[in-house]
């Protein structure tokens, strides 16, 4: 089982503290309490600093970040740069869909007649989009779904899963709820209830993946204040923010959530991704305990993956 940082802090926060003390619970998952004050206690008062060997239990590896000597506050930790160049190996298949993170993934469908079936447990689908994007609800009506972790100790750049032409970006404002496994299961669809930024990319162009419309939804947390958009083709050099008219290479520096734990959603088109073997097989299996499938009474396992590696192909 899964071992999670601040886990019981966030079982009290989602289970006592929102049905006993409703007001302490909206002040700690507002904007101004979770990103400024929690943030800035947190991550960026030296005190917090542990000992290099003790990040290193956590899974952080000094040896691919970049410029390690730099690392003063957790902060600085948790918004590190690595050479994914050289220790985030790509495919050259140009037809992949990649992952966009250091992450947990589970994969699922938004038809419910499909046996990946599982919106219903993770978001609101009209709510996730924003409920004026008619146009996007539209696209992705029946289509597939990619719910990708990011846990505290995790590389906190988000990478872009296919390459097309950004045809839509826009921010949905929301709360500041935790990721964390609990949280998901006690708070009704949390994914799209959280603050978000939706950049909707069309793979069908020269150059393209070739997967049709996919919607990348990068989602904020508790002391996640921010989303920063930093797109970048040479390394993390001269980052840009997302605009429409981009085109986006697969593979590369998209965005950094501020410290935390958070969530990358990626909606695709029906019947234009098989999702790789490994992703399918590892989420139903039974003889594998899940904080997951304890809350949602059915077989949920995550598999843990690495940014830019292949997690399905187009059809």
């Amino acid at each position: 089982m899964e071992e999670l940082i601040g886990d019981k802090a966030i079982h009290f926060l989602y289970s006592s503290a929102r049905e006993k003390a409703p007001f302490l619970f909206r002040a700690i998952t507002s904007a101004r309490f979770s990103s400024e004050l929690l943030a800035f206690l947190k991550f960026d008062m030296g005190v917090w600093l542990p000992s290099r060997k003790v990040l290193e239990t956590f899974g952080i590896n000094f040896v691919e970040c970049l410029h390690p000597e730099e690392f003063t506050t957790m902060r600085r930790v948790f918004e590190r740069q690595i050479r994914y160049w050289e220790c985030r190996p790509m495919t050259e298949d140009p037809a992949a869909m990649v992952c966009p993170a250091d992450s947990r993934v589970i994969v699922g469908s938004l038809n419910d007649t499909s046996t990946l079936f599982l919106k219903e447990k993770f978001f609101d689908f009209e709510e996730l989009l924003g409920k004026d994007k008619h146009q996007w609800l539209d696209v992705f009506q029946n289509g597939d779904f990619a719910v990708f972790r990011l846990t505290p100790e995790k590389y906190h750049y988000n990478h872009t899963p296919v390459s097309g032409e950004v045809v839509d970006f826009y921010e949905i404002p929301g709360g500041y709820h935790s990721c964390n496994p609990s949280a998901t299961i006690n708070v009704i669809t949390p994914f799209s209830k959280n603050k978000r930024v939706v950049t909707v990319v069309n793979s069908d162009v020269p150059g393209g993946t070739g997967v049709g419309i996919v919607a990348m939804i990068e989602v904020v947390a508790l002391m996640i204040g921010d989303v920063v958009q930093a797109y970048s083709e040479t390394r993390y050099d001269n980052p840009k923010q997302i605009v429409p008219g981009m085109f986006l290479k697969k593979g590369f520096p998209k965005s950094l959530y501020r410290p935390g734990s958070s969530t990358d959603l990626i909606l695709i088109q029906p019947d234009r991704v098989q999702f790789s073997n490994d992703l399918v097989r590892n989420r139903s299996l039974s003889n594998v305990q899940s904080r997951f499938s304890e809350g949602f009474g059915k077989p949920l396992v995550e598999t843990d993956t690495r940014v830019r590696s292949t997690i399905g192909k187009a059809i």
